[in-house]
């Protein structure tokens, strides 16, 4: 129970009936959970706008609504009724207060960025963990509090879970938290309520544009530069284009990484490292830092990551050794993700799914001057055709071989998809085979893998299922791997393998 006077201390409002001395039992913005006793918020949303339902609320018995707009005051007496600005906005503040104001308790880093969020979050987590810290983790794949992984639903979660998070964190025993944070979770105030200690902006590519998203690139970009007004230090990418765009407005302390020269941590000396059924990259850390490391998974990109998670670990006080061991360990499911059945071939699991991530990630193989390049890909159904012609048209430029297979196809026919794909294939000449059951395509890819080739499954990542008709029945391509293995007489133990 919380006074609420209380709950709405750090917000602006106007009181326009009832009164303010009034003990609330819960708050509540989904009208399907009006609990006896609550405090309503009346939200605006996509589909359904809160504010239709706010007599309903009051006949099931709650306290006090929070508005933005005027409702019909039929009804309303002994109700109290708070006008704010935006209900979102005070939703967190008032979530916040509900729960106690958990993350004034813990050191909070927020990261945000088109690219790199999430493997760099379990790499922040992995180095402080090796470090002594308890960290909890809310992100795209999943939430992680302790020994509990909730799969997550958004990247970053409504104000309210956020907070019912970070309070089941602190209880814990969590002394930092490591989260994504969507450009549409700070557009939507998600994470207002409480200051991030550090936030991080990796980089920013054209995304997310459409309805119910964002309307252009501008906004975009401007919801992201949101985050280096909501913490006290933000730490940079000085080597994308819009650096200076992102940071603009900015009212925290600012650091810089990447490979420019007058980045404040750095990276010099760039290696590829190629080992049997492996990838890496191996380079010196300069400026804030003076080290050499040496991480698991390819490309410039992987440098990045490595980057932003030392800049962060730094302000924790990390040793070298415990960041060396840390970028040598840590494993992102579904990011990058190598998969070692053959010294002779590199297998990897990776959750490309539109054509810029797909065109990053095999540019980046490229450089590892494989003896062929195979991808293996689908798209999911009832989602843009765009999307499957330029997949297709990516994978035909840049693969040596693509296998193109079903991924969610949803209500659609698993064979259309196919033949969608291969329209933006045929633009390029590049070889391909078709084979609709992925599990067929992953054995066909395994069988025929050559020495020196790189193989990457493509699309499907951390995913743990296929959506069919309605219906997520269960697929792991792990699972899909060890099974094929099995299939074949393979020796070894497939649990360590996998």
């Amino acid at each position: 129970m919380r006074k609420l006077s209380q709950l709405l201390e750090k917000i602006e409002y106007q009181c326009i009936a009832g009164q303010m001395d009034v003990d609330v039992d819960g708050v509540v913005y989904d009208s399907r959970k009006i609990t006896e006793g609550c405090l309503f918020l009346c939200i605006e949303g996509a589909n359904a706008d809160g504010h239709g339902f706010a007599a309903e609320a009051v006949k099931k018995g709650a306290k006090a609504l929070v508005i933005q707009k005027d409702i019909p005051m039929d009804g309303m007496e002994g109700v109290t009724v708070i006008m704010v600005k935006d209900t979102r906005y005070a939703m967190a503040f008032i979530s916040a207060s509900w729960f106690g104001n958990p993350a004034e308790r813990m050191k909070i880093i927020g990261i945000t960025g088109t690219k790199g969020k999430t493997t760099t979050t379990y790499l922040v987590k992995s180095i402080l963990e090796n470090a002594g810290h308890k960290v909890g983790l809310i992100g795209t794949i999943e939430v992680i509090i302790g020994e509990k992984r909730i799969h997550a639903v958004n990247t970053t979660p409504e104000s309210y879970l956020l907070q019912e998070y970070l309070k089941e964190m602190e209880k814990e025993g969590c002394d930092a938290v490591v989260m994504e944070v969507s450009s549409q979770g700070l557009k939507l105030h998600r994470t207002q309520g409480f200051l991030f200690d550090i936030g991080i902006f990796t980089n920013i590519e054209p995304d997310h544009i459409g309805p119910n998203e964002h309307e252009d690139f501008e906004e975009y970009l401007m919801c992201k530069g949101l985050l280096f007004r909501q913490c006290r230090t933000g730490i940079v990418n000085r080597d994308d284009a819009h650096f200076e765009k992102v940071i603009a407005g900015h009212t925290c302390k600012m650091e810089t990484y990447g490979f420019d020269r007058s980045a404040d941590l750095r990276a010099e000396n760039l290696k590829l490292i190629k080992k049997p059924g492996e990838l890496g990259v191996l380079f010196d850390v300069k400026g804030l830092m003076d080290f050499t490391v040496e991480v698991t998974t390819p490309g410039r990109f992987s440098v990045y990551n490595a980057l932003t998670a030392i800049a962060i670990c730094r302000h924790f006080g990390v040793g070298e050794d415990k960041i060396k061991k840390a970028c040598l360990e840590a494993k992102v499911k579904g990011r990058i993700e190598m998969v070692k059945v053959s010294e002779a071939f590199t297998l990897m699991i990776d959750y490309a799914h539109n054509a810029m991530s797909l065109e990053s990630l095999l540019a980046t193989l490229r450089e590892y001057e494989p003896n062929r390049l195979v991808c293996l890909f689908g798209c999911g159904g009832n989602r843009s055709k765009l999307r499957r012609y330029e997949m297709g048209e990516v994978s035909g430029r840049l693969a040596d071989l693509t296998v193109i297979t079903s991924d969610n196809p949803r209500f659609e026919e698993p064979r259309d998809i196919i033949e969608d794909i291969k329209t933006g294939m045929k633009k390029t000449g590049g070889k391909y085979v078709e084979i609709c059951d992925r599990k067929e395509a992953i054995a066909y890819v395994i069988d025929h893998g050559e020495p020196g080739d790189i193989i990457v499954l493509a699309g499907k990542g951390h995913e743990d299922y296929q959506e069919i008709k309605g219906i997520k029945y269960p697929m792991d391509e792990r699972d899909l791997i060890r099974d094929i293995l099995k299939e074949r007489g393979w020796k070894e133990d497939l649990q360590t393998l996998l």
